[in-house]
């Protein structure tokens, strides 16, 4: 499988720089459809950026904690999961609680919309402690139920293209787990794939349109693809070993959008650690519903 319409050049050449940047730890780039940009966070520098690929506009918003994803929401907006919980900004930039749940030692991490609207947000420790983390469902009302009370280093999270199938990693497993999806709760959990020892270790993910899952690979330098029955379909070279999240983004949702991290590397052997980068024409993503509440 080679993902629908990806082509030969497209899968020859690497990933391009789209924003120079530092940042100590670039995560979950989410493309915004309703504003044409492009989102992600610096979750260590309590930022989330904002990048139009069409005129290289750029904003920053500072947030007053630590911030593992920033989503859009569908009045306008952003919902964030921080280090006590969920918050919301409206289109003005105000604040507000959705779920406050603080827990010393504990902050928020990866983050994703489900096809119904609901944020699906995981937790870790500050110092990875096992079973340290949480993940969890957190509806547009902000009812929230607990999922997964064990995980360690909650990460990456989406759906397959008809929705009943649910993608996930913590990422200490070296797995990439799947479940079945039955309304708004998941069940049979089982391994998808599995990150072999040396290759890194599995961080964010995205599905595209033929239902294979792009996994970003921390200490690894690639971006993997893998097909529905978890066969390894390509791979792809960051130039920076740690290689945080990838999205679908731009005109059409094909390119492929992936962040790195500076933090633990030797910044002169790796000038473009914490750059968001792109993959042009890389395939066909899918279409990302924004946070309903």
């Amino acid at each position: 499988m080679t993902g629908t319409g990806t082509t030969r050049a497209a899968r020859r050449a690497g990933p391009e720089i789209a924003v120079r940047h530092d940042a100590l730890l670039g995560e979950g780039p989410t493309w915004d459809a309703a504003r044409g940009r492009l989102i992600w966070v610096d979750v260590l520098s309590c930022r989330v950026h904002a990048w139009d690929p069409a005129d290289g506009r750029r904003t920053v918003l500072a947030t007053e904690q630590h911030v593992g994803a920033a989503k859009p929401r569908a009045g306008g907006g952003l919902v964030v999961n921080l280090r006590d919980g969920v918050g919301l900004y409206d289109a003005a930039g105000a604040f507000s609680w959705l779920h406050r749940d603080p827990v010393p030692g504990r902050r928020g991490n990866d983050a994703a919309v489900a096809p119904d609207g609901a944020l699906w947000a995981g937790t870790m420790a500050y110092d990875e402690a096992p079973g340290g983390g949480t993940f969890s469902r957190i509806a547009p009302d902000g009812t929230v139920a607990e999922v997964l009370p064990d995980v360690t280093i909650s990460n990456g999270t989406g759906w397959s293209p008809d929705g009943r199938l649910m993608y996930y990693v913590d990422t200490p497993t070296r797995r990439i787990d799947v479940f079945d999806v039955r309304g708004t709760e998941v069940s049979d959990r089982r391994p998808l794939a599995e990150i072999e020892e040396g290759a890194g270790f599995p961080d964010g993910l995205t599905v595209d349109a033929d239902g294979c899952v792009w996994v970003a690979l921390w200490g690894g330098g690639a971006v993997r693809r893998y097909t529905p029955d978890g066969r390894l379909d390509r791979t792809v070279a960051v130039p920076a070993a740690n290689t945080t999240a990838c999205a679908f983004g731009g005109p059409g949702l094909r390119d492929l959008y992936i962040t790195t991290a500076r933090v633990g590397t030797d910044p002169a052997a790796q000038p473009l650690a914490g750059s968001l980068l792109v993959l042009p024409d890389a395939g066909q993503g899918l279409a990302q519903r924004p946070f309903a509440g």
